[in-house]
C-alpha cells in the first residue's frame, strides 16, 4: 500500500531526525504549526515544534549517533483515521532515556507530517 509506505518513510525521517539531531529532518517532517506535550511533572507542558527542533536540531555534536548508539527505535502501531489522517505509537531511545510517543499524523500537500507529539519518558537505562 503505498499510503502505508509513504507513512512508514515520514516516520523513519523522525526516527533519524531525533538519531543524528538533524533539524532539516525534523522540520521537514513536522508541520510547521505542530506542538508537543508531556505531564511528567503532573503539570501540561506543551512546546512549539519550533523550539523542540532548534533544541534537538543543534545539538548534533551530542547526538546517539555521535556518542556510538546504535539506533533503537520501534513503531508500536498505527491506527489509520483515514486515508489522510494516522496516529502512530513509537518507542525510541535517546541516549539513556527511553520514551514513548504518540505522534498525530496528517497527509496534505507535503506528504505525511506530525501535526502534534505526545510524549512520556518510559524508562532510563545505564548505558549509552
Amino acid at each position: 500500500m503505498e499510503n502505508h509506505a509513504e507513512l512508514f518513510e515520514a516516520l523513519q525521517r523522525y526516527f533519524d531526525g531525533l538519531f543524528f539531531c538533524d533539524k532539516s529532518k525534523l522540520d521537514a517532517v513536522f508541520h510547521p504549526a505542530a506542538s508537543l506535550f508531556d505531564a511528567e511533572k503532573g503539570v501540561i507542558f506543551a512546546e512549539p515544534v519550533a523550539s523542540f527542533n532548534a533544541d534537538v536540531g543543534g545539538n548534533a555534536a551530542n547526538s546517539p549517533h555521535a556518542l556510538g548508539q546504535e539506533p533503537d527505535a520501534e513503531i508500536l502501531m498505527v491506527d489509520y483515521l483515514s486515508p489522510v489522517s494516522a496516529v502512530a505509537k513509537i518507542r525510541f531511545r535517546a541516549r539513556k532515556n527511553v520514551y514513548q510517543d504518540h505522534l498525530s499524523l496528517l497527509k496534505g500537500e507535503d506528504g505525511w507530517q506530525i501535526v502534534a507529539k505526545v510524549w512520556c519518558l518510559e524508562k532510563v537505562v545505564d548505558q549509552i
